[in-house]
């Protein structure tokens, strides 16, 4: 079966949670079987950053209904077909097509080339998981102005100005339902740019981004999805209209449309990993109850 030649279309960052398509390839992978389709509404986990889960749902043929059990990012170059990590070269690289690969259980009674399939993703995980990845941004925005002062150097700005110690000390970034749980290193290296670590005080700073997030989410602000394209690999940046000012994050993900009723709250904690001192954000994000 013929591989694909162009980047999956995807309809995930404008907030689809279904898609009608066209079956372009099947191949078995282990016990479960890869299926791409011409565009899906199915947002993909990317190894390269696997902050963002992928999410969960359905393909659907007529009756005929398969569970998704995992939706990954692959790489093609027209003979191979490569899975997530197994990827031999970077998302974008030139004369390779980038497609979501949606996996299901067995082999041979499912999906097949040409079929018309409905990608159906369960819009309820969905939604939380975008409240968490909505949440995780603004809070990283809030980190680095409440942290703003400890710099003794000049570092990069992050999307609003303020030194961006999110990008300069992250280590993983976990982004749940309604959470998400980041850790930043505060090692020599981050001592080095000019940080200062001396002295701080989680519950402090977490008081501080609080307080920066209560006002920032009081004002409802508008978020969107700003789109180069409409391929996977395509450039995207999650934007937010805060008081007097736009953020504007590259990103991959999905979120929350906006800040009406959103409350988000961080809570802070030092902690040691192998002798390098470590602080832990956990954010917690609540939204409106659905009607």
């Amino acid at each position: 079966m013929t591989l694909p030649t162009t980047d999956t279309r995807v309809t995930y960052p404008a907030g689809a949670t279904e898609a009608a398509s066209r079956v372009l390839h099947v191949e078995a992978h282990g016990d479960r079987t890869a299926v791409l389709l011409e565009n899906t509404a199915f947002h993909p986990v990317d190894h390269a950053w696997p902050d963002q889960g992928a999410d969960r749902g359905t393909l659907e043929v007529g009756a005929r209904r398969w569970e998704v059990t995992d939706c990954v990012v692959g790489a093609t170059d027209g003979t191979t077909l490569h899975l997530g990590a197994d990827s031999p070269v970077r998302k974008g690289t030139e004369g390779w097509a980038f497609v979501v690969v949606h996996l299901i259980e067995g082999g041979g009674n499912g999906p097949v080339e040409g079929d018309d399939v409905v990608a159906r993703v369960d819009a309820a995980h969905r939604a939380a998981v975008s409240a968490g990845h909505t949440g995780c941004h603004l809070a990283s925005l809030a980190l680095n102005r409440a942290l703003a002062g400890r710099w003794k150097k000049d570092v990069a700005s992050d999307a609003l100005g303020a030194p961006n110690f999110d990008a300069l000390a992250i280590d993983t970034t976990v982004i749940g339902e309604f959470g998400s749980l980041d850790r930043y290193r505060l090692g020599k290296s981050l001592r080095r740019k000019g940080f200062t670590v001396e002295d701080l005080d989680p519950q402090a700073t977490a008081a501080a981004v609080n307080a920066t997030l209560a006002a920032w989410t009081a004002t409802g602000a508008a978020i969107g999805i700003e789109a180069d394209g409409g391929g996977l690999t395509d450039r995207r940046r999650w934007i937010c209209d805060l008081p007097g000012e736009r953020a504007g994050i590259p990103c991959g993900g999905t979120h929350l449309t906006s800040l009406a009723g959103v409350d988000v709250t961080v809570r802070l904690e030092l902690a040691d990993a192998d002798g390098t001192p470590v602080l832990q954000m956990d954010t917690r994000v609540g939204v409106p109850a659905a009607d």
